[in-house]
């Protein structure tokens, strides 16, 4: 999905500004693509609360999304410009210890059928 207005620095930080927000957008560039049960078991959170972050990071055009039958799958916008990639990067790299927990908490249930098997 590509937004209509140019993706501003300004868009970008206030989108990232909140920490789940922040978590969300971290997590799903570490692992390529996320689906919300998933992120909702990983950061602990509610699934509407996760559902309407990931919304607000769709609308400002940082994550595209993609429904597979039941499941929607959220990934980083293709579109978006280099600087937002390493804006990205560089709030990975201050979150690593965070990131690193999130994605062991993600691989401590298992591959994707079986996270399925067992959250979605």
């Amino acid at each position: 999905m590509s937004t209509s207005i140019p993706l501003t620095p300004l868009q970008t930080f206030k989108c990232l500004s909140d920490e789940t927000r922040l978590h969300l957008v971290l997590l799903i560039a570490e692992e390529g693509e996320l689906c919300v049960c998933e992120m909702t078991h990983v950061l602990q959170e509610s699934q509407p609360k996760v559902s309407r972050h990931l919304a607000q990071l769709r609308q400002c055009g940082l994550l595209n999304d993609q429904r597979e039958g039941q499941w929607v799958y959220y990934r980083i916008a293709r579109d978006l410009p280099a600087w937002t990639h390493d804006a990205i990067c560089a709030a990975r790299e201050g979150s690593l210890k965070k990131v690193e927990a999130l994605t062991q908490r993600l691989a401590d249930m298992g591959d994707r059928p079986s996270r399925r098997a067992l959250m979605c």
